[in-house]
């Protein structure tokens, strides 16, 4: 299995232009939620020793094996990423509780709205999406997305670096 590091260069290869990053904060958050919209119905209650009744569905499954992933590459990252799309889940309830026709309407809206900054992005980029190449790329794409904005605050300039090194350093606009 592929490291932190492997992962994220990788994934940079495709997303060397500061643009295209940047339809990326906005993009990669909206098709995550959106999938979470659409995986929030069918749900059901289940009781649970510590927990008490919680809603399940099938997003709270993609979650916990999304987030046991994340974890698993990096527990910090992984920590922010799980209370981040934790939100998601959480916020994406609301919305499958409508009927089938608006909630389909949201959260394939959110969905294409999101995959049109991707593609505006690329269009900068002048390169493909990384999934096209690697499947792979849909599941680290939330995580890039994390580590970057993680480097403009200048946090882990070490995993910066070894990015930079083996994807080039991010040209800007």
């Amino acid at each position: 299995m592929k490291n932190l590091e492997q992962h994220l260069s990788e994934y940079a290869k495709y997303h060397r232009d500061q643009r295209n990053i940047y339809t990326h904060y906005v993009g990669i958050p909206l098709i995550v939620f959106s999938v979470f919209c659409l995986l929030s119905k069918p749900s059901f209650l289940v009781s649970l020793p510590v927990l008490g009744t919680i809603m399940a569905s099938p997003a709270l499954l993609v979650w916990l094996v999304g987030n046991a992933f994340y974890i698993k590459l990096d527990v910090k990252l992984g920590a922010v990423m799980a209370l981040i799309t934790g939100l998601m889940v959480y916020w994406a309830q609301p919305i499958a509780q409508y009927g089938v026709g608006l909630w389909l309407a949201i959260s394939l809206g959110i969905f294409v709205g999101g995959w049109a900054l991707q593609f505006v992005g690329h269009h900068y980029e002048g390169k493909k999406p990384a999934f096209v190449d690697d499947i792979m790329g849909l599941a680290i794409g939330p995580l890039f997305v994390l580590a970057e904005l993680s480097f403009e605050f200048g946090l882990r300039d070490a995993l910066k670096e070894e990015v930079e090194r083996r994807a080039g350093p991010v040209k800007p606009n």
